[in-house]
């Protein structure tokens, strides 16, 4: 391995520890104000650390027209999935919605069979053995209860695998950092407009929650996004998935340090399985790409 695939690996490793302590950063935040309020403070956020970023890595080779149109209908998604998945927070651990979340890796797929992309059999025993996980994650005194917040964090789940394929399909001739920042935008707008409406937030309340909002906008939003977009360069998109699905794990154990929130043995068992299933869709398309076939994205 040279260094620059160690360094984009190390990169990518530190994008899965902030994503996924970022969502202590969302559960805590708000004790102070309300999910909607967050969400657009901390994509407020997230836009004004991607400035910077834009002038460093400006594409003048890219379709401003294409570019303006993917952030729009990519933000439009981002918007719902990510307040979906804040207000489910509420609901349920950070450790169960970290791994909820990355059942995205998995649907992607599975959206993918709609548009008449190839599917092997290893991607349904993956959706198989996360479905049992799920099942694991949502199980309580031997019966099936899907909380509320379970059902929020599985629907914004779904919606990022649709932003996953909306990204690869209007990707061509784009400036992918004016795309971002485009999508912070408009989620911010949104997120904060609805909040106005429902919850009625305050500076006070918006201060009190400094700390965490600075962490999700600049860290999560900002930086980590950053380093992902230089990491990629460095490793191949099959190993660098591999390695950002850690961020699930990340949210389990920053929700056992931080937060004290203890998962069952039968919850760490499903969450076991979804990584497993996560480990087998990565599996598939690395065996795709050396067989010289073309992985499903």
């Amino acid at each position: 391995m040279n260094k620059q695939r160690i360094a984009g690996t190390l990169m990518l490793l530190l994008t899965a520890v902030i994503w996924g302590s970022a969502f202590v950063a969302q559960s805590v935040g708000m004790d102070h104000v309300g999910p909607l309020t967050f969400n657009g403070v901390r994509s407020a956020i997230g836009a004004l650390a991607l400035l910077p970023v834009m002038l460093i890595f400006r594409d003048g080779s890219a379709d401003n027209k294409q570019t303006l149109k993917a952030g729009a209908i990519c933000g439009l998604i981002m918007f719902a999935a990510t307040d979906l998945q804040q207000i489910g927070i509420q609901y349920t651990t950070v450790g169960k919605a970290g791994f909820i979340t990355s059942f995205y890796i998995v649907l992607v797929p599975i959206i993918g069979v709609f548009m008449k992309k190839r599917t092997g059999p290893m991607t349904w025993i993956a959706v198989a053995t996360a479905l049992v996980g799920l099942y694991l994650l949502c199980m309580r005194s031997g019966e099936l209860n899907i909380g509320r917040g379970d059902v929020f964090v599985f629907a914004s789940a779904v919606l990022y695998a649709m932003h996953i394929v909306c990204v690869d399909a209007l990707s061509r001739s784009v400036d992918a950092v004016k795309v971002s920042f485009i999508q912070f935008v408009i989620t911010g707008v949104l997120a904060f407009a609805l909040a106005l409406i429902f919850e009625r937030p305050s500076a006070g309340n918006i201060a009190g929650a400094w700390l965490p909002l600075l962490y999700a906008g600049v860290l999560s939003c900002g930086v980590a996004y950053t380093l992902q977009i230089v990491a990629q360069k460095r490793v191949p998109p099959t190993a660098a998935s591999l390695i950002m699905s850690l961020e699930a794990v990340v949210s389990v154990l920053s929700g056992w340090l931080v937060l004290k929130q203890r998962m069952s043995a039968r919850e760490l068992t499903g969450c076991v399985l979804m990584f497993a299933a996560v480990i087998m869709i990565q599996l598939k398309d690395y065996d795709a790409k050396k067989d010289g076939g073309s992985a499903e994205k």
